[in-house]
């Protein structure tokens, strides 16, 4: 059995939903604040995911970032050598989705090249009426940059643990890639 930790990154616009979905995932669910003030500089959330029919485990340390370019600096230290991504925008705001161009390419300017595993989460599908970015549409962005594509609803508790399990199990892939490459060599 190994438990391996990775440092993974929550960016995105203000007022998207980062804090709501990292704050449920670690609770499980049983989490939903009504309101929430506005993240400064990062909050931490370290929460044990296991990875399926390994027996193995990765503790992720989420770093749920400001959204406001005014902690910019802040989030270079911050940011340093991390090994997944979670980019989110919410699927009422064409900006927060345009946006995550601008996050995707900070969070790169801090592994130099290096292959981050990452996904794109689509949050507040609840609010299906005032929807403006289409799953299709995010769907092909995220592919186009390597990114898996998932949708939730922090308030309505649908899919918010999905994108997190899907890093998780990355990374231990990525792990096993390496060792193996390690076996070869001795």
């Amino acid at each position: 059995m190994v438990k391996l930790a990775a440092k993974c990154i929550l960016a995105g616009d203000p007022a998207v939903g980062k804090t709501a979905l990292a704050q449920m995932f670690r609770s499980d669910g049983a989490h939903f604040q009504k309101s929430y003030t506005l993240t400064t500089g990062a909050d931490l959330v370290v929460k044990t995911v296991p990875v399926p029919d390994m027996g193995d485990s990765v503790e992720l340390f989420i770093f749920d970032s400001a959204g406001k370019e005014l902690f910019s600096e802040m989030l270079d230290k911050l940011w340093e050598s991390p090994n997944v991504l979670c980019l989110v925008y919410d699927v009422t705001n064409e900006q927060s989705f345009g946006n995550c161009r601008k996050w995707l390419e900070k969070v790169q300017l801090q592994v130099a090249g290096a292959f981050l595993p990452g996904v794109l989460v689509g949050n507040k599908t609840d609010l299906a009426s005032r929807r403006a970015v289409q799953s299709a549409q995010a769907r092909a962005w995220a592919l186009g940059q390597g990114l898996e594509c998932f949708e939730t609803s922090v308030k309505e508790m649908e899919n918010y643990e999905a994108p997190f399990q899907h890093l998780a199990q990355q990374f231990h892939q990525l792990y096993r890639e390496k060792v193996e490459i390690f076996r070869t060599l001795v």
